[in-house]
């Protein structure tokens, strides 16, 4: 929360973070996406990494799967969250 909050401080047109809920309790992770969904809400440009594909499908317009470096899927948040089993090749367990 703190790193998020330093980098907005300077007006950022892009925000990146890099699995920002990665080892954080469940309560904590929740106000890291709540902080997500604001800043998205406020028009900063941003890009998130992270494991939890549900959380990102939920708060991004646009999503690129890597494979090994290469982009395997990119495509509306929209179209992923309708077919979610586009993603089970890639993202599924």
């Amino acid at each position: 929360m703190l790193s998020i909050g330093r980098a907005l401080m300077t007006n950022p047109a892009c925000l990146v973070l890099d699995e920002a809920t990665e080892g954080l309790a469940p309560r904590i992770v929740r106000e890291i996406w709540d902080v997500i969904a604001t800043v998205r809400a406020t028009g900063i440009a941003s890009v998130v990494v992270d494991r939890n594909f549900r959380s990102v499908l939920a708060n991004a317009d646009r999503v690129v799967v890597l494979e090994k470096g290469r982009v395997v899927l990119t495509g509306p948040a929209s179209d992923f969250s309708a077919k979610p089993e586009a993603l089970d090749r890639y993202l599924g367990v």
